[in-house]
């Protein structure tokens, strides 16, 4: 069941427990998103970050407090509707996951196949338009193992915005990245988040932090602290 979010908040959580297995990493987070909105979560290894993350995409239950995402109710999701939420949130990994055996385009097409779509001509459509948008126009018909290490994850984010999502989720998109590359990774997420869409990033990387400005959350020592200013946020690297 889809609820309503206030104005144009896109992400709501409040008072929530975020648990990995039966281990409390975060307690009484309170977090809320717009629409359009960049942001970015720092913290230490294991502090957190990943299962807030992964809480938000409904991969991990919520287990207490209210959570509301792209209108629907975390704490009341049912399985069914899990499928739907996620279409309305694109995850970008620092691992790629792209499908070695098939092209760029092929990898696009299995997703869009996999959530519904079925028009031939559609689908190639849509795979041409965030390709053009992530820069790749040209190379759909590369294999994964063609492309640089900045290509391949530029592939992943036109991947997370096939099904026109409201959310980007971004979980150290650069962590396997040269700088050169990170810095235009994080340059095209920012202009993803321009467009409307929520985009949150994982990262420890702390120089491209303080270029690309932006609303800041730590985590840290079982809690999520807005950060407000950058020493601060240097302690926690």
């Amino acid at each position: 069941m889809q609820e309503n979010l206030p104005l144009d908040v896109i992400i709501e959580l409040v008072g929530c427990s975020i648990w990995q297995q039966d281990h409390l990493v975060l307690s009484a987070v309170n977090l809320s998103v717009r629409k359009g909105e960049f942001l970015y979560l720092v913290g230490k290894v294991g502090s957190g970050k990943s299962s807030l993350i992964k809480t938000i995409n409904a991969q991990i239950p919520l287990r207490d407090g209210a959570g509301l995402v792209a209108g629907y109710n975390l704490s009341t999701l049912k399985k069914r509707e899990i499928p739907f939420l996620r279409r309305k949130i694109g995850i970008v990994f620092q691992d790629f996951q792209l499908l070695i055996d098939r092209s760029v385009n092929d990898n696009l097409e299995f997703v869009l196949r996999a959530t519904g779509w079925k028009e031939k001509e559609v689908i190639n459509s849509r795979i041409g338009e965030v390709l053009e948008k992530v820069g790749l126009g040209l190379k759909g018909y590369k294999m994964p193992h063609q492309l640089s290490g900045g290509e391949q994850q530029r592939v992943v984010i036109a991947r997370a915005l096939l099904n026109d999502p409201d959310i980007i989720l971004a979980d150290e998109p650069t962590g396997n990245l040269d700088p050169e590359t990170s810095e235009g990774i994080f340059r095209l997420l920012q202009d993803i988040s321009k467009t409307g869409r929520a985009v949150i990033v994982a990262t420890h990387n702390y120089t491209l932090l303080k270029k690309f400005n932006a609303r800041t959350f730590k985590c840290d020592d079982g809690k999520l602290i807005e950060v407000m200013d950058d020493e601060e946020i240097e302690l926690f690297q």
